[in-house]
């Protein structure tokens, strides 16, 4: 039997944090608006490819390459400056407008919140202290600690291991489907939130779905 869920661990980058305000810093690189989404499914392919082949490269480098990639099929120029530059408004993105209530729901419930990211930890940390969420997060763990992107099992094996719990013990919040089904994989309980979108039939279900991130977490405490 699954055991009681004991801590909750957050997807970071769509999740709580959305890239929206990436949007503006392409018009400067000659790309269109629509072009972010295109750009962050590149960055997401190319480390699953990466994890796919047993190999790892820093996700800030996945995202520059992908960019450079990406200006390249528009015929634009690759300046590693603007890339840099486009690439350091990642330092300033913004919570989504619930985060702050669904963490806090989670801390006056003493349910430990961990951030696992597919970006470094230093970043990570620095959005949870400008979102001022930071101090109801336990814990910041890194795919770097692994050598092996999200949604390689060895990452959530990790985040169990360095919490000293189970898998079954703990719940993975993420607005993307391919994060979830790597954490049912992995043994984990997945909470989807979906934000209008649905999940794929083909990935192992969600142990939860939620329209939003505090609604996704209220369902969790109720499980």
């Amino acid at each position: 039997m699954p055991r009681k869920i004991r801590a909750v661990a957050f997807d970071i980058i769509e999740t709580v944090f959305s890239i929206e305000s990436l949007r503006p810093g392409l018009a400067p690189l000659g790309l269109p608006p629509t072009a972010l989404d295109t750009w962050f499914a590149g960055s997401l392919r190319d480390a699953f490819a990466l994890a796919a082949t047993n190999e790892f490269a820093p996700f800030r480098k996945v995202m520059g390459d992908a960019l450079a990639d990406l200006l390249q099929r528009h015929n634009l120029p690759v300046m590693e400056n603007r890339i840099a530059a486009f690439l350091d408004g990642m330092k300033d993105l913004d919570a989504q407008p619930d985060a702050y209530h669904a963490f806090s729901l989670l801390a006056q419930s003493d349910l430990p919140v961990v951030a696992v990211s597919n970006g470094a930890a230093v970043a990570t940390q620095h959005l949870l202290d400008h979102a001022s969420l930071a101090p109801l997060v336990g814990r910041v763990i890194s795919v770097d600690e692994v050598g092996f992107s999200k949604p390689r099992r060895e990452v959530y094996a990790h985040v169990a291991t360095s919490l000293g719990l189970r898998e079954d013990e703990i719940c993975l919040v993420a607005a993307h489907a391919w994060d979830i089904h790597g954490a049912r994989a992995a043994g984990l309980h997945g909470a989807f939130v979906s934000r209008g979108q649905p999940y794929p039939a083909t990935m192992r279900a969600p142990s939860i779905i939620g329209d939003e991130l505090l609604d996704t977490v209220e369902a969790v405490l109720a499980l």
